[in-house]
């Protein structure tokens, strides 16, 4: 029998947030109770839940140890301050932002990869989602052929710098079709008809953040800090879904039929891969999608015999963020609670 869990959601109004509640009906996770908390402003309105309505709480006057499992889905400097009381509380804490994921004594997990990593942890990361969906693929490959070196490029969407993203993307869209000014705050540039080779700030190796994030974590989650990575990351003027083109160099000999017939099989990974009906990864199909799409494998012009070529589309708020959180959240209960 599963014990039911009491759950918070911290940032629940955001979108990864939204995202969360939703994968947690769907996945019909055993909740006991369910608290959502947001910001102080918020604190009072409500939600409409599968549970039904439920109240906001003031995130900073929590109570933590009203909770087995809590999702942070607030950035900045809150999860620093907040997790240690979570986890003095006897509450694991599935962290959504990058506070924690480089932190030595924090696992950063996709479950299907190392999820064993966890242990007995209170504190847990979730990967950046450029990261998470690009891992999944990956460590496959990774696994059957080795990999000598990964060369990337995303285009990620507006809803990777969350709800105002998105919003700006429409609005602004709208105001160029009716002629009106184009203005931009989320974005350093206007971005309907526009893309930004720029995600995050640039650091002193004249890469983003976002794009080292891709290496740095890849790092962690497969156990390799040798594994040789580089990463260009351009924001694109769509909802949702990030896309990746990926290249790689491997140790042994690779063929795209092979990797084609190994990914068929992987967890989280469904592969689209049909060039002659047009068949291939795409944010308008990967949207509200659990798996990631994997598509246009081909042996490397590059590497020859050691290199494939091939691109992916993951929905960024639910397979790289919500669906990853939750999938730890499933395999801490299986661990902890399941007295099956």
């Amino acid at each position: 029998m599963v014990k039911r869990i009491r759950i918070g959601i911290f940032g629940a109004t955001g979108a990864v947030g939204q995202e969360l509640l939703k994968v947690l009906f769907d996945r019909k996770f055993p909740i006991k109770n369910l608290k959502l908390y947001a910001s102080e402003k918020s604190a009072g309105k409500k939600i409409k839940t599968s549970l039904g309505e439920i109240e906001l709480e003031n995130a900073n006057t929590a109570d933590y140890s009203e909770l087995d499992i809590a999702f942070f889905a607030i950035g900045g400097g809150w999860p620093k301050e907040n997790a240690p009381k979570a986890v003095k509380a006897g509450c694991a804490v599935i962290d959504n932002s990058s506070t924690f994921r480089y932190d030595k004594d924090v696992p950063l997990v996709v479950p299907q990869i190392n999820a064993n990593s966890i242990g007995k942890a209170l504190l847990i990361a979730n990967p950046n989602c450029t990261t998470a969906i690009a891992a999944l693929p990956l460590f496959e490959i990774y696994k059957k052929y080795g990999l000598k070196k990964v060369i990337v490029s995303t285009y990620q969407a507006t809803s990777g710098a969350g709800s105002e993203g998105m919003d700006e993307l429409l609005s602004q869209t709208k105001n160029y079709l009716d002629g009106k000014k184009v203005e931009n705050k989320v974005f350093a540039y206007p971005i309907p008809f526009n893309l930004i080779p720029q995600i995050d700030v640039f650091q002193d190796n004249a890469y983003t953040k976002e794009e080292m994030k891709v290496a740095w974590e890849t790092r962690k989650i497969f156990g390799n800090e040798k594994l040789n990575i580089s990463c260009t990351s351009v924001r694109i003027p769509t909802l949702r879904v990030h896309s990746e083109s990926i290249t790689l160099e491997t140790e042994k000999k690779i063929k795209a039929a092979d990797v084609r017939e190994l990914l068929s099989d992987a967890d989280g990974v469904v592969v689209k891969d049909d060039i002659n009906k047009s068949v291939y990864p795409m944010p308008l199909t990967a949207t509200n999608k659990y798996e990631v799409e994997v598509g246009r494998i081909r042996q490397s012009l590059v590497f020859g015999d050691y290199g494939i070529d091939f691109f992916v589309a993951g929905d960024q708020l639910l397979r790289g963020a919500a669906l990853n959180a939750v999938e730890i959240a499933e395999y801490i209960v299986k661990q902890r609670f399941d007295k099956g």
